[in-house]
């Protein structure tokens, strides 16, 4: 029997039987919209985690103190505390050959202020390296020089501050006030939006480092260096470098390092490794539905051989072969499977974009979630069919005859 014939016989026998049709096909469009939807959500998620990491800078490295804690009091402080000093950055330009920039990063928290207007916005004391390390672009006036304005009292905002702190016009030359101590505009930075955790990364004000050590703080420690890597893959070996330096510079021989370096890739790989457990554990749940869909064709088939054993008798005596019933029955099977596919693939695309609208929520459909998603349809239809199949193939023509 030609697969063309056993599909018009397989349609006519499904649309005998509307209604159990369509709720033999529900089950299986629930569960593919379902899966559609949480692959989807996952990779939507990646995607928009790994652009917003890259916005913050593609190769960026983060180097901070090797600081052990445990309930909030550091442990071994003797042994491990090690703080980060200007001399180190100093030694990171002259001697490290697998970074292009390096900044300080040094924070004090307070009120900007200009008139009656203020915003509690962080002040972050850094080089003019560290727009090229974030990705940082100046909008208009000026960066501060690393050399002639050292401890000047300037600064560089973000677009957020300038419509908190200067609604009515250009910034630039104006006067704003953080702990009482007056910074000159010299530069606004442009928009950069939310960071990879929601932060605005509009809302800061950059001055140098050394401002910030001597006049806010009063203090010689560096919180955190930042620094890029010269290019993608060379993060690892400008890792192993920069603990070199640092090392070399105290003479460290203890077995615990005195600094942590954290790389760019390998922040993004840690949070999208989390989003692909997440993504594992939601998709399983949908599949859920998609198993307990496959059951349910099994369940009509069932009752469809038993209903049509007279009719599969009738066509073994006729000469339908053993062979012809499994296809004829495995066929109605796998096309409720497919069309239930079909329509869940189209549901859960529709849904997709719907959310994406909706709530904001990053979402992204691959070609290769729709295929696979065909695959497991065809399978389920084989799967669940087979027995049932099996079973009418089976049947002994003159007993099928008999049955009432």
């Amino acid at each position: 029997m030609s697969p063309l014939t056993l599909a018009k016989i397989a349609l006519k026998a499904l649309f005998r039987n509307r209604m159990r049709t369509f709720l033999s096909v529900l089950g299986i469009v629930i569960g593919v919209a379902a899966v559609i939807t949480m692959v989807a959500m996952g990779e939507g998620s990646k995607k928009s985690i790994k652009e917003k990491m890259t916005a913050m800078g593609t190769n960026a490295i983060v180097i901070m103190p090797n600081q052990q804690r445990r309930g909030g009091v550091q442990l071994d402080a003797n042994s491990t505390a090690q703080t980060l000093e200007e001399a180190d950055v100093i030694a990171l330009r002259r001697e490290a050959t697998y970074i292009n920039a390096v900044s300080p990063v040094i924070t004090a928290n307070g009120q900007a202020v200009v008139g009656n207007n203020n915003s509690p916005t962080q002040l972050t004391g850094v080089s003019s390296d560290y727009l090229l390390i974030r990705n940082y672009e100046i909008e208009d006036g000026v960066m501060f020089d690393d050399e002639t304005d050292r401890m000047a009292k300037v600064c560089v905002i973000g677009q957020t501050v300038v419509k908190n702190l200067f609604p009515e016009g250009n910034p630039i030359g104006k006067t704003l006030r953080y702990k009482s101590i007056p910074l000159k505009v010299i530069g606004t930075l442009k928009a950069k939006g939310s960071g990879d955790f929601g932060q605005d990364q509009d809302d800061i004000i950059f001055t140098p480092y050394q401002t910030v050590m001597k006049r806010f703080n009063a203090t010689t420690d560096i919180r955190q260096i930042y620094a890029n890597s010269i290019g993608e893959g060379y993060a690892e070996k400008a890792t192993e470098e920069i603990m070199g330096i640092l090392k070399e510079r105290r003479g460290w021989t203890k077995p615990v390092d005195p600094f942590r370096v954290r790389t760019q890739e390998e922040m993004i790989s840690m949070i999208t490794s989390t989003s692909d457990l997440l993504s594992l554990v939601l998709t399983a749940i949908a599949g859920i539905s998609l198993f307990v869909g496959g059951i349910g064709i099994m369940n009509i088939m069932y009752v469809s051989v038993t209903e049509r054993t007279k009719e599969i008798g009738l066509r073994m005596a006729i000469g339908a072969r053993s062979r012809d019933i499994l296809l004829q029955f495995l066929f109605e099977s796998v096309m409720i499977s497919l069309l239930g596919g079909a329509i869940g693939i189209a549901l859960g695309i529709a849904a997709s974009q719907a959310i994406k609208t909706i709530m904001n929520w990053p979402m992204s459909v691959s070609i290769t979630s729709v295929i696979v998603s065909f695959g497991v349809c065809f399978a389920t239809g084989v799967f669940f069919g087979w027995y049932p199949a099996r079973k009418a193939s089976r049947l002994d023509p003159i007993e099928a005859l008999r049955f009432e």
